[in-house]
């Protein structure tokens, strides 16, 4: 995963009491609740047509709903935008830790639009929302001092759902991460809503468009610059910079450190000095001060890229697993067309 560095959290997890918890338990059951006459559960709502309840291995945790949920807490960009992208985003109840906002492209809703946590949530403001499911971005979004330990809130009724491109379990960490790891989880999530057909359209439209851009052939070298200042905190080569980077053309100057993202002291930045930069802007860590902190560094204003202006710029939220990726690699491609090379 690729941390914010710059910003502190302000999520925090209080103590649920136990009527809390009971009335959280008793709401979230009734919600996943479908009875098999086909007859309508307690909320009104129809049960399930296709075949429930549906189980999956995810990050090495039975994840299992007994109905498509109904009520979802999506945290992360990339699980909200996934919900969004499947026509799902009715069934959002509360989205929290967005990195940016929602494209165009996608039609948002209330919830998005107002998250109800600026960073991971705490237990006690999710279970407020009576999910029947959680769908993190990160792992680290559910445990005890976040949205809750994903047995607590099994036990509770919710069930949890994190990203397949997130688990840091071994055997289940992509390795590298791939499109079609990001295709899975978009059928995945098909799934576990009854959405098996938007899955695949959706699937089939990401590959169309993946396979009709024509990568960068000239050989460049680049540098995925994430966030941090003192130390830059890279692109490395198994996880979604390396997969865009290869995608568009480009040679990761990091794709030798086996992890996702890693810590690159400037003189191994200069001594690499890429033909191109990529520069991820975040609210937090915006590619202008990027661009600013390397044109005034004695060091750094001497690289090839700096001094010809050779950056690529792409948005935080589509720099992490999902339906933003194939984007991002055709928007890596149209600009390095515009590059003076």
């Amino acid at each position: 995963m690729n941390p914010r560095r710059a910003r502190p959290s302000r999520a925090f997890a209080l103590p649920v009491v136990l009527p809390v918890v009971a009335a959280a338990a008793a709401l979230a059951l009734a919600a996943c609740t479908a009875t098999a006459s086909g007859e309508t559960d307690a909320e009104g709502a129809p049960p399930a047509s296709g075949s429930f309840p549906v189980t999956l291995d995810n990050c090495g945790f039975d994840t299992t709903v007994e109905a498509p949920p109904e009520r979802v807490v999506t945290i992360k960009s990339s699980t909200t935008e996934m919900l969004l992208a499947l026509g799902l985003g009715d069934r959002i109840v509360g989205s929290a830790f967005l990195d940016g906002p929602v494209p165009d492209s996608l039609e948002t809703v209330p919830a998005v639009e107002e998250p109800f946590a600026d960073e991971a949530p705490g237990s006690e403001a999710t279970l407020a929302l009576e999910p029947d499911l959680v769908y993190a971005g990160w792992e680290s979004n559910l445990t005890a001092e976040t949205a809750g330990d994903r047995e607590t809130l099994a036990k509770l009724g919710v069930s949890t759902y994190v990203s397949p491109a997130a688990c840091k379990e071994e055997g289940y960490m992509p390795d590298p991460l791939t499109f079609d790891t990001v295709f899975d989880e978009i059928g995945e999530v098909g799934s576990l809503f009854d959405a098996e057909d938007a899955a695949a359209e959706l699937v089939q439209e990401q590959r169309a468009a993946l396979d009709a851009i024509e990568p960068d052939d000239r050989g460049l070298t680049a540098l995925w610059w994430s966030s941090g200042d003192d130390a830059p905190y890279v692109g490395a080569g198994i996880g979604a910079p390396q997969m865009i980077m290869e995608a568009a053309g480009l040679a990761n100057v990091a794709a030798d450190v086996h992890d996702t993202w890693t810590s690159l002291g400037w003189e191994n930045v200069v001594e690499a000095d890429p033909d191109v930069l990529v520069l991820v802007d975040a609210a937090w860590n915006p590619a202008d001060a990027k661009i600013e902190t390397l044109e005034s560094n004695p060091a750094t204003r001497e690289m090839t890229a700096v001094k010809e202006g050779r950056y690529v710029v792409v948005p935080f939220p589509a720099t992490e697993a999902g339906v933003r990726n194939v984007d991002a690699v055709a928007s890596v491609v149209d600009q390095l067309a515009d590059l003076d090379l």
